[in-house]
């Protein structure tokens, strides 16, 4: 059993190096792409970005919703009410917002990319590139990349601005909360390091779930099941890594205001 677990912590060694070493590959290319390949990158963010907005509109709607109807009633025991505004906007900028976003990507952007770079490479479709001098990475990869990248931050802030127009809707027109009270409370309080701890997470979780997406489906045993596996496998991880990652960057900014 030892020993079983000793292997397994080194594959966990080696395939974490890999990764680094292939993350690595992918910076090196980023500034020769951005100069060739601009029109690449534009159409993944396309891809990554503007074909989930439904999804990630319609789940923003609905959490600010929910936001609005328990801070409502948790609220109402303390006579505070007119804190609902706060209570979601604290919650979408600086948690729910990145957060679920990054779910959200992961299981609609995030197995897009690994689906259709691991089918490229059950197809022979990378080694063909090869054959004919064309590098995989900076045709394939760095454009995937690079768009989840872009679109993460764009959708977690749509994201946020919907959920709380959804804990507006639910708190003032449903619940009678004043709406001047509602976004006064929200100027009062929220100040910009709250935006930019919202900033910083979507942009780390859009580093996240694309690197782990491009690398699945790169790295995917060129079989049906093999790209099925790779397509699991990346909400699975994104998912984990997402929430520690925001467990650390929320324990580092919480240092950094005191």
């Amino acid at each position: 059993m030892f020993r079983e677990i000793w292997y397994t912590f080194l594959e966990f060694l080696r395939t974490f190096g890999a990764l680094q070493l292939f993350f690595l590959q992918l910076l090196r290319s980023i500034p020769i792409v951005f100069v060739r390949r601009f029109r690449l990158i534009v159409h993944q963010v396309y891809n990554a970005g503007a074909l989930s907005l439904v999804i990630v509109m319609t789940c923003g709607l609905f959490v600010g919703g929910v936001l609005g109807l328990q801070g409502h009633s948790n609220l109402a025991r303390f006579n505070a009410e007119d804190s609902v505004g706060t209570f979601a906007a604290f919650s979408l900028l600086k948690e729910l917002g990145p957060v679920v976003t990054a779910l959200l990507f992961a299981g609609r952007a995030g197995t897009s990319l690994a689906s259709e770079i691991g089918l490229m490479r059950a197809t022979d479709q990378l080694s063909a590139m090869e054959m004919m001098a064309t590098n995989p990475v900076r045709r394939v990869l760095v454009p995937r990349f690079l768009g989840g990248v872009i679109a993460m931050p764009m959708l977690a802030a749509v994201f946020s601005c919907v959920g709380l127009f959804g804990a507006h809707l639910v708190g003032v027109n449903l619940l009678g909360v004043d709406a001047g009270a509602f976004w006064q409370q929200i100027q009062a309080t929220i100040g910009p390091e709250d935006v930019w701890e919202g900033i910083i997470k979507s942009f780390v979780f859009g580093i996240v779930a694309s690197l782990l997406a491009v690398w699945e489906g790169y790295n995917a045993i060129p079989t049906a099941a093999g790209v099925g596996r790779a397509t699991t496998r990346t909400v699975v991880i994104t998912a984990i890594c997402v929430l520690i990652l925001d467990f650390m960057i929320t324990a580092v900014a919480i240092n950094f205001g005191d």
